[in-house]
C-alpha cells in the first residue's frame, strides 16, 4: 500500500491545521503544543541547530591539526553528500510520521509489532544521548569563544574554572528563553536564521577582503597536516585523514530538530521533511564557503596554530582586521553560536518531554509536563540544561574532553538516525509513504545512508591524540558504552515489563489511564483483552 501518485492539494490554513491534528490523532496523540512555526521557521530550527559557524570555528583547531586544509575542505564535501543521503532517507520517514518523538516514534512505527518497544527504546536513548551532547558542543564552544573575547584588549587569563563558569552562565540563559515558551522562540528563529546566513557571508567576504595576502590553493587543496602526536606514521596518514572529518559531521548534526519541532509546525508531513533537506543543503553550500575562506585567510600558519588566543579562528580575524574588526566578527560568531545552544535546547527538550510521555525516561510522569500557560515542556527544558552541563565537566580534567563531546554527540544522533532508517529498509513493503518521497531511488539512497552510519560509528570513537593516557583518552567509548549497557540491560531487567513504546495516548486517556505511568496502559490493556 503506497500514497505514491497521489495529489496533495493546497489547503486553507485552517484545513492544514485540522489535517496535522488529525495526523496526530492517527499516531496516537492529542496536540498540546502550539502549532505557530511554518516552513521557514521548521527549517530555521535546523538550520540554527547545524550553525556552520559553530561547528567550523568551535572545532577549527582540531581540523587544522588532524589533517589539515585538505582534509578539511575534502572531508567537507564527501560527509556533505553523505549527510544529504541520511538526510533525504529521513525525510521520507518523517513525512510519513511527523511528531515530535522523531526517531524514537519512527523506530517504532517501522518495526514488527513485537519488536516496536525495544526499538524505540534503543532509539529514545541514542537520541537523548546525543541531544544532550550536542548541547554541550554548542553552548561550551559558545562559552570557549566568550572566554577569548575577553582577553582582547584585557589581561584577563581564562582557565578550567572560569570556562565551566562561563558555560554555566550560557546554559541558564538558554534555558530562560526557552522557558518563556514557542510564541518568544518563533521571532528569535526569525532572527538566527538571518544572523547565521548574512553573518556567514559578512565574515568570510570581510576576512578575505582585508586579508594582506592569501594562500594558495595548493595550501588550502592539497596540504596535510598531521598535528595528532605521531597517528600519520604509527597508523597511516588515512587514519589521521578519516578521525579528521569529525569537524564536518558534527557540523551537519542536529537536523532531526525539523521532525522534533512538527508538532508545532503547520502541514507537518511536508514542512518537516523540506526543512530536513533544506538545512542540509544551505548549510552546506555555506559551510564550505566558510571553510575555503578561512583557509585562504591564514596569514601564518604556525602563528594560527599555536595561537595565543588559543583559537585558531580568533588569529585569523586579528591578522586580518585588527584587533577591533575581530572583536566585531567574534560578536557575530558568538551571537550565531549562543542562537544555536538555544534551538538545540528547543529541540533536545521536545525530544525528551516525547519519550518521557511514553515512560521512557525516569521520572517519566514528573517530566512529562507541558506548562499550561508557556504551552512549553519547561521541566524538560531545564533537565537538558543540568545534563548538558554534566556531560561539560570532564573538560576539566581533560585535554580532548570538546572533542569526545563532539564525537559522542555525532554518533548519539546518527545512531538514532540510523535505526528507523534501516528498519525502513529492512519492511520496506509495509512502509506507506508521505507526500514527501523518494520514489525508486528511495531504497539505494537509504542503503548509503545506513552504511555511512555504521562507518562513522566506529571511526570516531578511536584515539584521536597519541600516545593514549588520561589526558587525551578519547571517551565517547565510555559515554556510548554506558547508554548501550543502560538501555539494553534495563531493557532486560525491567523496561521490557512495561514499556510498550509510544502510547497510544488518546484511547488511553479516554479510559481514564495516567499514560505517564509506565506499565499502567499495557495493563489496562491485558485486562481489556487488547481493546484500547
Amino acid at each position: 500500500m503506497s500514497d505514491e501518485g497521489k495529489n496533495y492539494p493546497s489547503v486553507p490554513p485552517m484545513d492544514v491545521m485540522e489535517q496535522d491534528e488529525a495526523t496526530l490523532a492517527r499516531m496516537g496523540y492529542k496536540q498540546e503544543l502550539k502549532r505557530e512555526l511554518g516552513l521557514m521557521q521548521n527549517f530555521g530550527v535546523s538550520f540554527s541547530i547545524i550553525s556552520v559557524i559553530t561547528g567550523n570555528l568551535t572545532l577549527f583547531a582540531y581540523g587544522l591539526n588532524t589533517g589539515g586544509p585538505a582534509v578539511m575542505v575534502w572531508g567537507w564535501i564527501i560527509v556533505s553528500f553523505f549527510t544529504m543521503m541520511v538526510g533525504l532517507a529521513m525525510a521520507e520517514v518523517c513525512s510519513a510520521h511527523p511528531t515530535s518523538g522523531g526517531p524514537y516514534f519512527w523506530a517504532a512505527m517501522l518495526s514488527k509489532p513485537e519488536n516496536a518497544a525495544l526499538a524505540s527504546w534503543i532509539t529514545g536513548w541514542f537520541n537523548l544521548l546525543g541531544q544532550v551532547a550536542v548541547t554541550t558542543g554548542i553552548s561550551f564552544g559558545c562559552a570557549t569563544f566568550v572566554s577569548t573575547i575577553c582577553t582582547f584588549k584585557t589581561d584577563f587569563v581564562p582557565n578550567e574554572k572560569t570556562q565551566i563558569g562561563v558555560y554555566a552562565a550560557v546554559l541558564v540563559t538558554q534555558g530562560l528563553i526557552n522557558t518563556f515558551g514557542v510564541h518568544f522562540l518563533h521571532y528569535l528563529n526569525n532572527i538566527s536564521v538571518w544572523w547565521h546566513g548574512l553573518g556567514t557571508v559578512a565574515l568570510v567576504i570581510t576576512v578575505l577582503a582585508k586579508a594582506p595576502t592569501h594562500q594558495s590553493g595548493h595550501f588550502v587543496f592539497q596540504t596535510f597536516i598531521d598535528g595528532t602526536g605521531g597517528w600519520a606514521e604509527r597508523a597511516s596518514p588515512a587514519y589521521v585523514a578519516v578521525i579528521g572529518i569529525l569537524m564536518a559531521q558534527y557540523t551537519l548534526t542536529g537536523f532531526d530538530a525539523s521532525a522534533h519541532m512538527t508538532e508545532e509546525t503547520t502541514n507537518a508531513a511536508m514542512s518537516g521533511s523540506i526543512g530536513i533537506v533544506m538545512a542540509i543543503g544551505v548549510s552546506a553550500v555555506l559551510g564550505f564557503f566558510l571553510l575555503v575562506g578561512l583557509l585562504f585567510s591564514i596569514q601564518d600558519l604556525d602563528r594560527t596554530l599555536n595561537s595565543e588566543t588559543g583559537q585558531p579562528v580568533a588569529q585569523i580575524f586579528i591578522d586580518t582586521v585588527g584587533i577591533d574588526g575581530a572583536i566585531v566578527l567574534m560578536t557575530i560568531a558568538i551571537g550565531a553560536m549562543f542562537f544555536c545552544g538555544t534551538f538545540s535546547i528547543t529541540s533536545n527538550s521536545r525530544m525528551m518531554y516525547a519519550f518521557a510521555r511514553d515512560g521512557g525516561v525516569p521520572g517519566s510522569k514528573f517530566f512529562a509536563y507541558v506548562n499550561s500557560k508557556w504551552k512549553s515542556p519547561i521541566r524538560t527544558v531545564w533537565l537538558a540544561c543540568t545534563l548538558s552541563f554534566i556531560l561539560g565537566l570532564p573538560s576539566l580534567g581533560s585535554s580532548v574532553a570538546f572533542s569526545a563531546a563532539t564525537s559522542i554527540a555525532t554518533i548519539g544522533l546518527y545512531i538514532s538516525y540510523g535505526i528507523p532508517i534501516a528498519l525502513r529498509v529492512v519492511y520496506r513493503k509495509n512502509f506507506v509513504r508521505g507526500p514527501f518521497h523518494l520514489g525508486k531511488f528511495s531504497y539505494p539512497v537509504s542503503i548509503l545512508a545506513v552504511v555511512w552510519i555504521a562507518f562513522i560509528s566506529i571511526v570516531f570513537v578511536l584515539p584521536e591524540q597519541n600516545p593514549v593516557d588520561s589526558q587525551t583518552l578519547n571517551y565517547t567509548i565510555v559515554a556510548v558504552g554506558i547508554i548501550l549497557v543502560y538501555s539494553v540491560g534495563f531493557w532486560l531487567i525491567s523496561a521490557r515489563k512495561w514499556f510498550s513504546g509510544p502510547v497510544k495516548q488518546i484511547a488511553a486517556e479516554e479510559m481514564g489511564i495516567n499514560v505517564m505511568e509506565p506499565g499502567e496502559y499495557e495493563t489496562k490493556s491485558k485486562q481489556t483483552g487488547g481493546r484500547t
